[in-house]
């Protein structure tokens, strides 16, 4: 286990991703190209070309790469099972992380929004961006739904749309974040007072 070319391949395509996350990190995601993350990841761009043919699917593999990365981020704060976990804690911290707090985070959303705007023009890139919304979602409901049953919050709540309102705000303020319209302090109070405001 561990071993063999598929593992090999998994690991490149990760460097190759980590290597434009670092690039969108430090230049913006302008900078970003097949010879640019050649150079950044230390290998040849023929290379890099071999496992992304073009711009987008580098940017796709940096978004699925910064998911991973959110997902690392998110078990060390709120407990590696999320099942167990506190459903306040790993809500506010899950939704902490689609608002901009450091380099690294503002690459990933940077990567992620960028994704989002080429689902606007390719139905195949919409069609995968709503089942992950629509299981992002879930999740977010079944926190809120543990929590009502516990009794801390309303039983009149729907999770499941309440779920989608808390997602996009938080996305739509990390857009604010990313475009400078909104301080990202200010858009973190702003998803903890929402949070905050389900649990009253």
């Amino acid at each position: 286990m561990g071993r063999g070319p598929g593992v090999h391949h998994e690991q490149r395509r990760a460097e190759i991703a980590d290597a434009v996350l670092a690039i969108v990190a430090e230049r913006g995601l302008a900078a970003v190209s097949l010879t640019e993350a050649a150079a950044r990841a230390g290998i040849s761009p023929g290379r890099v070309q071999h496992y992304f043919p073009a711009k987008r699917q580098l940017l796709e593999a940096a978004f699925e790469r910064g998911n991973d990365l959110s997902s690392v981020r998110i078990r060390a704060k709120a407990g590696a099972d999320l099942q167990t976990a506190d459903p306040r804690l790993v809500l506010t911290t899950v939704l902490g992380e689609l608002i901009p707090y450091d380099a690294a985070t503002e690459a990933h959303l940077r990567v992620r929004q960028s994704f989002h705007a080429f689902a606007f023009a390719e139905e195949n890139i919409a069609a995968r961006l709503r089942i992950l919304y629509a299981d992002f979602h879930r999740q977010m409901a079944d926190l809120i739904a543990r929590d009502q049953r516990a009794g801390r919050i309303s039983a009149t709540v729907d999770p499941v749309e309440t779920a989608l309102t808390l997602v996009a705000l938080a996305e739509g303020l990390a857009a604010y974040v990313l475009t400078g319209v909104t301080p990202a302090g200010i858009a973190r109070e702003r998803v903890l007072a929402a949070i905050a405001d389900l649990y009253r």
